[in-house]
């Protein structure tokens, strides 16, 4: 008996251990993924009450616009430099910053009494952008190889809570708590995930040595800021006017100077020559392209809902109801992160994120034949959101499976600016094209069917030309998981905390 004791006991405790290893990725990626909707929230809750927060604080529907431009505004310019800052001073120590300042900025605008205290916040809660990037550039530290692709699956998918819960949920708790709701919701979520950060998450032994490049820093902060503010009020300020072309001159120029900058630079910003790796271009240049279209998608789909019945195709559904209607594509995005992981293990991530445009493309094509009805639009929506499933999916599993184990924060934040390149130039089109071509309902003016037609197959355009750039470019198979940059030897190899 005692011998059988001594036989059984190693293989137990290996089993505990194993158990208790399972548990502990588990929390991890439950945590990371809660961040994610943090995320969504953030950006959502906001855009279909902008109408009563001009009212409530006595600005235009115009001025009030700035609620979402500066949270844009703050989360693309922010990210890049965070993302570096995580791969040099670690990745949960600057989660937990973005997080913290999210709160103080959701603690701003609830209780804020002016407008301009509000944008404040607004632009605060910025920062939380940059969670998705770093959180999936952490799960590569942390997490065994063969979860990874699960794992960055469903964080990605997080972003459906958005569509899912985001417009209703706006509706529900303005009606009954006010318009501060919101922002104390949001808070509410993001001080869950700040305090269980540092129990579930280990800091990653991974980081980078050298000096932070505050001079690229501030060069592409400045560029990007004044590109994407012209992006984003190009078609308000009109796209001829000297501020408009201003900011596109000077942003360009910046960006002009910046590149070489970062190419001399011992220690840069970005490292150009890893972005310019076949499967992180690929990657980057799907995310202009897919966030663009990612875009358009959910704004035409709820404007089309919320217009007039009159108008002979729209269904005059108010923003909570609309937002219903849009459930089902956040299920999809949810459900389907359990089976890109699956594509991917068996096809690469190549194979998934050309598989993702093939879809979303597919979706607009519904969205152009079929005639707007509740099903129509709700069905073209969620084929599109399953296709942006898959994409969301396939763009920073490229990045980690590619890029040096030490610059996958900074490499993934790149890829989030680009995808906020891509909707803010959505935003843009999609404003321009449906305010072309309008017609008449009572007083008000509201966009042609004709135009909706238009912005679904330019839609449709540009996913064609993301599963094209996806397929035509060679990517070969990943490097080994735990490599160190070394392009002048500057990187310090490290341990990497592994959780089983």
């Amino acid at each position: 008996m005692l011998e059988l004791l001594l036989v059984r006991t190693p293989e137990s405790r290996l089993t505990k251990d194993s158990s208790r290893r399972q548990t502990r990725a588990g929390l991890v990626v439950g945590v990371l993924s809660l961040s994610g909707v943090v995320v969504a929230l953030q950006q959502t809750l906001v855009v279909p009450l902008l109408p009563e927060f001009a009212t409530a604080s006595g600005v235009s529907n115009t001025t009030a616009s700035w609620l979402v431009t500066s949270t844009l505004l703050t989360g693309a310019v922010a990210t890049p430099l965070i993302g570096r800052l995580a791969d040099m001073y670690g990745k949960r120590a600057m989660m937990l910053a973005c997080l913290a300042v999210m709160i103080v900025g959701c603690l701003i605008a609830a209780t804020s009494q002016s407008f301009l205290l509000l944008v404040l916040g607004r632009s605060m809660q910025g920062f939380a952008t940059a969670l998705l990037p770093v959180g999936i550039s952490i799960m590569r530290d942390v997490l065994p190889p063969e979860k990874l692709s699960g794992a960055v699956a469903l964080m990605s998918a997080t972003l459906g809570i958005g569509g899912m819960v985001g417009m209703p949920l706006a509706g529900v708790l303005s009606a009954h708590w006010g318009l501060s709701s919101l922002f104390w919701v949001t808070g509410a979520v993001g001080l869950v995930v700040l305090i269980a950060l540092p129990f579930v998450l280990p800091e990653s032994a991974v980081k980078t040595r050298g000096r932070f490049d505050f001079l690229g820093a501030i060069i592409l902060t400045v560029a990007m800021t004044a590109l994407l503010l012209a992006i984003s009020k190009g078609t308000e300020w009109g796209w001829g006017s000297p501020v408009t072309l201003g900011l596109i001159v000077v942003g360009v120029g910046l960006l002009g100077s910046w590149i070489p900058w970062e190419l001399r630079t011992p220690a840069p910003l970005v490292d150009l020559r890893t972005s310019v790796r076949a499967p992180i271009l690929v990657s980057n240049i799907c995310a202009v392209l897919l966030g663009f279209a990612m875009f358009i998608s959910a704004l035409a789909a709820t404007q089309e809902l919320q217009l007039p019945v009159e108008s002979g195709y729209g269904l005059g559904l108010s923003a909570s109801a609309a937002g219903l209607a849009m459930t089902p594509g956040g299920l999809l995005m949810i459900g389907l992160a359990a089976v890109s992981p699956k594509i991917t293990r068996r096809w690469g991530a190549k194979t998934t994120l050309a598989a993702g445009a093939i879809v979303i493309a597919f979706g607009y094509l519904l969205r152009v034949v079929l005639t707007p009805t509740l099903l129509s639009i709700s069905l073209g929506a969620a084929v599109v959101s399953a296709g942006v499933s898959f994409a969301l999916a396939a763009m920073p599993t490229l990045i980690t499976e590619s890029a040096p184990l030490d610059q996958t924060a900074s490499a993934n934040s790149v890829n989030s600016l680009l995808r906020s390149v891509g909707t803010s130039t959505g935003s843009a089109v999609a404003a321009a094209i449906l305010a072309s071509s309008t017609v008449m309902i009572g007083a008000a003016a509201v966009p042609a069917l004709h135009s909706f037609e238009v912005l679904y197959s330019i839609g449709m355009g540009v996913s064609v030309a993301a599963a094209i750039v996806t397929l035509s470019v060679r990517v070969d198979s990943p490097a080994p998981a735990h490599r160190i940059a070394t392009p002048s030897e500057s990187a310090k190899p490290a341990e990497v905390t592994e959780l089983g």
